[in-house]
């Protein structure tokens, strides 16, 4: 019961939070999720109804979904055409950064080596959700952004295996460098094995009953949506990263849906749905979740007693040392080699929801204030990463008026695009009655119709119920029919002018024929 009440409390501040970002675009839903999990965990009425962080939950409900759905939007050509540089980022890159820092940390600071590594392994992983969040409206090249994305799938595995090397350095005082190279090509390769070899097992099964008469949609998507979870238990039963199997998993999806969409429009729409629903959601969970932590860290025992700072420039030389590692790899081996590029990709390894697990789940293999102290630092790389990158794509990055400009531009638009369809309707022979309720619905598309005519149209479906079966005839399906098709008809004509992006025109597009699916669509319609 406390896990569900938890939950629910996490899921309505993601709600509130999304609406105050409506009223705030030009700032990030991902800062206000950010601050309603620090008031949660700081108002004693929510905070007591929300127990420790569980990083094996966190990791199977949120984070395995997540990375999935994330493979999914991957097509597996790009990953294939960019291999090269997914190794060299993911996997070089963080081994590069972990060794230099490791090597530095003892110097400056008294820990021990295999502290250092234990701390420089969990800032590796970089977070492509956060990377959204800092940009902000920003035109960020799309190239170094695909670049980012596609090392932030891959680089959680070589981070939780450095973890795993210096944990076990930690326990035994000895590094066996080829026992662990050994064991990161196991978990990195034997993971990516399993997600294909399962994934491919559930897409043969999915292809065979979709193509029989047992198929059963909302069965389907619902061993959709757990088969990430399936796949993140049985590899992390066998020792291989989990993480990368989903992943692998994803990639697989994402050439399935491609050549199979067709062949049930129904489930592969409320697939797709569910998936941006659910990505939208977890998404604003991860962070509402890293606020309720932030919180509760800063406020714990350890660190209002703790006179002795270290932890912070721990942090920021962890912080420091990874930009410098990463630009310095930038400029040589990713991009245009131009000090820009290398800026940006630097800056855009930002640091989160796979770093705050990976901490949480060192609770019982360290001493208490050795804990507490990973704690600390690994806050300070967080919010280092995520406040630095924000001010300096601020500064540096032009806005992306296109994007700023886009939900204006598409009101005209709609704006136009009714008025067609409304003026197709008044030169068809239509019942008064029936012309009204069609002027309705065609007005509800831009949202003209006052909440007073709203309610006047409830009472009348509420109380004349014999009076409305009438009325929704053939007669109005006809006349929203001939609207909607003069309303595509609009649409294509300014696509052939190409003075709109053509994204924005397909999106107003597909909302026509989802509106026409509620008029004709046997299962779903509405009149």
């Amino acid at each position: 019961m406390s896990m569900f009440i938890a939950l629910f409390v996490v899921l309505v501040a993601v709600a509130v939070s999304e609406l105050i970002a409506r009223l705030l675009p030009r700032i990030s839903s991902t800062y206000f999720n950010l601050l309603f999990g620090i008031i949660l965990a700081a108002w004693p009425m929510t905070s007591r109804y929300i127990p420790e962080f569980d990083n094996e939950f966190f990791m199977i409900v949120i984070l395995a979904p997540l990375l999935f759905f994330e493979g999914q939007r991957t097509q597996i050509l790009q990953v294939q055409q960019r291999l090269k540089q997914i190794i060299g980022t993911a996997g070089i890159l963080a081994i590069i950064s972990a060794v230099v820092i490791t090597m530095i940390l003892p110097n400056l600071f008294n820990m021990t080596f295999p502290l250092a590594l234990i701390m420089v392994a969990i800032s590796t992983p970089t977070d492509a959700t956060a990377l959204e969040s800092v940009i902000g409206g920003r035109a960020f090249p799309r190239s170094s952004h695909e670049q980012l994305t596609l090392e932030s799938l891959f680089n959680d595995a070589t981070g939780l295996v450095l973890l795993q090397a210096g944990i076990i350095w930690w326990q035994t005082g000895h590094f066996n460098f080829l026992q662990n190279a050994g064991t990161l090509l196991y978990a990195a390769g034997g993971g990516a094995l399993i997600g294909f070899m399962i994934a491919l097992l559930f897409m043969v099964i999915r292809q065979w009953l979709l193509r029989t008469s047992i198929n059963a949609i909302y069965a389907q998507n619902l061993v959709y949506l757990l088969t990430p979870i399936i796949i993140y238990i049985l590899a992390e039963a066998i020792g291989v990263s989990g993480i990368i199997a989903v992943v692998i998993a994803g990639l697989v999806n994402n050439s399935e849906a491609n050549r199979s969409r067709f062949s049930s429009p129904r489930q592969m729409h409320l697939g797709l749905n569910l998936v941006n629903f659910l990505t939208s959601i977890l998404n604003g969970m991860v962070f509402v979740i890293l606020g309720l932590n932030l919180e509760r860290i800063f406020t714990s025992q350890y660190f209002i007693h703790n006179n002795n700072w270290q932890w912070l420039m721990i942090g920021v030389t962890v912080y420091l040392g990874l930009l410098v590692c990463r630009l310095l790899y930038a400029k040589y081996k990713v991009g245009d080699h131009s000090w820009r590029s290398a800026g940006l990709f630097s800056l855009g390894g930002v640091h989160a929801t796979v770093t705050l697990a990976m901490t949480f789940s060192l609770r019982g293999t360290l001493a208490t204030n050795l804990y507490n102290q990973v704690i600390l630092v690994e806050v300070v790389v967080i919010i280092l990463s995520m406040v630095t990158a924000t001010v300096v794509f601020n500064l540096k990055l032009p806005v992306d008026f296109d994007a700023r400009n886009r939900p204006s531009r598409q009101r005209e638009i709609r704006d136009e695009m009714v008025k067609s369809g409304i003026e197709c309707v008044k030169k068809m022979d239509l019942d008064p009655a029936v012309r009204a309720l069609v002027m309705y619905d065609l007005q509800d598309q831009i949202r003209s119709n006052t909440l007073r005519s709203f309610f006047k149209q409830w009472h009348g479906v509420s109380q004349h119920q014999e009076k409305i079966n009438v009325l929704q005839s053939v007669d109005q399906r006809r006349a929203l029919m001939h609207a909607f098709n003069e309303e595509r008809r609009y649409l294509h004509s300014l696509a052939l002018t190409h003075q709109i992006p053509s994204d924005e025109i397909y999106d107003l597009y597909s909302e026509v024929l989802l509106a026409d699916s509620l008029v004709l669509d046997p299962k779903s319609r509405l009149i």
